[in-house]
């Protein structure tokens, strides 16, 4: 089997070559062996260097980021066709309907005001669609278990407000945020290692939800936190080294007044902006 050349459609490269990879006949051994389960961890691997890439701002990056998260589509839609499952052709079709069905206002005679207005009309019909496919019978039921912990919260908690389990305002998180914060403190009073635990995941989950009611994307913001967090410690490791200081020798304190340096300079960069 030979890969196309530069003529054919660039598409249309990707996919002969993912079909030779996968030739017994001369493939790669490692692509042979692989299957369903165990290329799963890497598409996941490569939609998060997708975000990171658009993290940091850094769109020369983010083409090559895109092309192995298509590779990941490839190779699964490879594998399925292996098996007399579907083909690529059919994994575009599936999309190209779905995103006719979910946009009326746009392929179809309905009217949309706003961006709002569209949310709530396209979780209407996520909602048709998931009666008519009878996937289980609970509401939550196709809410992926493989979503990072974060996302995967306020996906549910989305999903039960769509039936008005939910608090009114955000306010009334707030409230709640107080209480299993309380709560919190209680389990540690008792030195209780699994209630502990369980409150500290009951104070997040509710953290998630009051993102959620503001309108955050909580994995995104975490991740936001976690590079500022890099950030600001790299400044204290630099500003450390500088003075041929060491971390395991310098006071919480020293580190604090250098974190706060970090703060300012960030503080003082943004009103530059």
């Amino acid at each position: 089997m030979s890969v196309p050349s530069e003529n054919a459609s660039p598409i249309d490269r990707l996919r002969a070559i993912m079909a030779k990879l996968r030739d017994p006949d001369g493939g790669c051994p490692w692509d042979l062996e692989q299957d369903f389960r165990s290329i799963a961890p890497y598409t996941i691997e490569e939609a998060y260097e997708v975000a990171d890439a658009i993290e940091r701002q850094r769109f020369d990056e983010l083409k090559d980021e895109l092309g192995d998260l298509l590779l990941q589509v490839i190779f699964h839609s490879r594998m399925a066709e292996e098996d007399g499952l579907f083909d690529f052709d059919d994994v575009v079709e599936a999309i190209n309907d779905k995103m006719i069905r979910r946009h009326p206002h746009v392929f179809g005679d309905a009217s949309t005001r706003d961006a709002e207005t569209q949310t709530v009309e396209w979780e209407a019909i996520k909602a048709a669609e998931r009666k008519a496919s009878d996937k289980g019978e609970s509401l939550l039921d196709d809410v992926p278990v493989a979503l990072p912990a974060l996302k995967r919260a306020q996906k549910l908690q989305k999903r039960a407000a769509t039936v008005g389990f939910d608090w009114p305002t955000a306010d009334r998180v707030l409230e709640k945020v107080d209480e299993e914060l309380a709560e919190v403190r209680e389990a540690m009073a008792q030195n209780d290692p699994e209630a502990i635990a369980e409150e500290i995941g009951d104070l997040i989950f509710v953290c998630t939800n009051l993102g959620r009611k503001m309108k955050v994307d909580v994995e995104a913001a975490t991740r936001s936190a976690n590079t500022k967090f890099e950030r600001r410690f790299r400044h204290i490791e630099v500003s450390l080294a500088a003075r041929g200081a060491r971390l395991d020798q310098t006071s919480l304190d020293d580190m604090e007044a250098l974190w706060n340096d970090a703060k300012q300079i960030e503080k003082a960069g943004r009103q530059r902006d």
